[in-house]
């Protein structure tokens, strides 16, 4: 495509008014808009058959048929409109003029518009519909929003929940350099940047920096918490989840009565779902000794809450092997009947009793540990602790609403007969269910005032749960992107770039080198 030399200063760019002297020439459909530009000397670019932009200078006249003769007869006789450029990004369409894109003609989309060599152009699209004049490509639509913007103004924005590593890959496949973006919002990304970068220069020197086995607690750090970075990794990863859902399913199924009376074939008098709940056990507390033992900062692992979730996970069942065995080996001492010492025991192994109830009912946490392998769960924390302020004015309102709706209900209430409003504290119960929406009915208002109280109850509960609403999700929407456009980098990273089409190349050819040397040593003893 010939294209006006941009003038100095401006780099890659062009002013509109060069712009406007581009012969827009669609080469799919052959039909060239005519410009009306006089004859003269005039600098023009056009791509070369490796797709470089080659400055050329020749005297002609702007018109299609000076380079295209074989299109004059098709050429329309009129100057027809601007064509527009149809894209599509990620499912989502887009539309611009030639003469926009055209202005920076060293990015995809301008290389695009000026190239014309079909093979070329349909090299920088993924697809290519016909019937619609549509590019496709298969990239991230929120990233090309603001390169359609860039487009359009002149100007590329940043977004402060976009990966920094995520889109400089997206500039990057786009062509578009970050030098278009304002100078305040270049310095936060450049920041965000920097600190992202070394966040990870510091993991990995604190391996090799290490003093006992640096590599090793590297590729077994690896192997732990990045899923993505080998196949036995993903396996781990697999394993760790499915005895998380095993040792859950197995935590309920062994309150059922049948179930706890099912034994070992072998004469073992604990129920079958104990060994797996130990299997489960031995498992967790293998995968948390490695954690503990590839960990590069303790005290960061320490103050980890997915690592503290994992310890609350094994714990409870080695407290209670442990209390077992000092209850077993109590035996009456000292002075006193044995009736005394019978009641003691009793009252020692009650005791013991609510203890062990309490540890078991620790075991449910163990779904916690999923939130490891999930995004959204990680998310989901990320928005409760960011949002903690609004979550504790929420938490504020409801106390608010229950001690004055509650106090109003007792007020009218407490003097009919067979009332369940007794008093405040008992009033509170139904203050919390009226205000959260649930409405359990065991206590309800009788006289009118207490049942207009009751309605003005559930509006404002109504009105206060739809208020956080949209500002949890909106922060939860954003951390989930930003954890899903990390991973997708990091994916990126960890697995590199391969080029499928030089590797089958590759294995043809091996295939094919085999064959012929099978064919001349076949040939080779058959002349013999």
């Amino acid at each position: 495509m010939f294209l006006p030399q941009p003038s100095e200063g401006k780099d890659e760019e062009v002013t509109h008014k060069q712009a406007e002297r581009l012969l827009c020439y669609h080469p799919l459909d052959a039909q060239p808009l005519q410009s009306q530009e006089p004859e003269g000397s005039y600098n023009y670019y056009m791509d070369d058959e490796d797709g470089k932009m080659k400055k050329r200078t020749r005297k002609m006249a702007l018109s299609v048929h000076s380079f295209f003769p074989a299109l004059s007869s098709r050429a329309p006789a009129t100057a027809s409109a601007p064509s527009m450029l149809n894209i599509n990004v990620g499912g989502q369409s887009y539309r611009l003029t030639y003469q926009a894109v055209a202005i920076y003609p060293k990015t995809r989309l301008g290389r695009l518009a000026t190239s014309t060599d079909r093979r070329c152009q349909l090299g920088l699209c993924d697809d290519y519909a016909a019937q619609v004049d549509e590019y496709f490509f298969d990239r991230d639509p929120s990233v090309f929003q603001l390169v359609y913007n860039f487009y359009a103004s002149g100007v590329l924005r940043v977004r402060d929940e976009l990966c920094p590593r995520s889109f400089l890959e997206e500039l990057s496949y786009w062509g578009v350099r970050l030098k278009y973006t304002p100078r305040c919002c270049r310095i936060c990304f450049e920041e965000r940047r920097d600190e992202l970068s070394e966040q990870l220069k510091e993991n990995e020197q604190l391996f090799h920096h290490m003093r006992y086995y640096g590599p090793q607690r590297w590729r077994l750090w690896n192997l732990m918490e990045k899923p993505f970075s080998s196949v036995t990794a993903k396996v781990m990863a697999v394993a760790s989840s499915f005895f998380v859902l095993i040792s859950v399913v197995a935590l309920a199924l062994n309150t059922v009565e049948e179930m706890q009376q099912v034994e070992w074939k072998s004469g073992d008098s604990r129920p079958v779902l104990e060994h797996v709940e130990t299997l489960c056990i031995a498992f967790f507390t293998l995968e948390y000794l490695l954690r503990l033992v590839s960990t590069p900062d303790l005290r960061r692992f320490a103050s980890s809450a997915l690592n503290a979730v994992d310890l609350i996970a094994i714990l409870p069942l080695y407290l209670q092997l442990l209390l077992e065995c000092f209850t077993d080996d109590d035996q009456p001492r000292g002075r006193g009947s044995q009736h005394e010492h019978d009641i003691e025991k009793v009252g020692r192994v009650g005791k013991v009793g609510q203890v062990l109830r309490i540890m078991r009912l620790m075991r449910i946490f163990r779904i916690l540990k999923l939130a490891r392998h999930s995004t959204g769960l990680r998310a989901f924390g990320f928005t409760l602790r960011q949002c903690y302020q609004q979550v504790g004015c929420l938490l504020l309102f409801i106390a608010m609403g229950i001690f004055a709706f509650s106090a109003m209900v007792y007020t009218v209430e407490h003097d009919v007969s067979s009332t369940n409003f007794t008093s405040i504290p008992h009033a509170w119960w139904w203050a919390a269910v009226s205000i959260s929406t649930v409405g359990y009915g065991d206590m309800c208002p009788e006289t009118h005032l207490g049942r207009l109280f009751a309605f003005l109850c559930i509006a404002f509960g109504i009105i206060l749960n739809g208020m956080p609403i949209s500002i949890l999700y909106n922060k939860f929407s954003d951390y989930y992107s930003k954890l899903k456009a990390y991973e997708y980098t990091a994916l990126r990273k960890e697995r590199g770039k391969v080029d499928f089409r030089r590797r089958a190349m590759r294995k043809i050819s091996e295939c094919c080198g085999e064959a012929m040397h099978c064919f001349q040593h076949l040939y080779n003893h058959l002349s013999i």
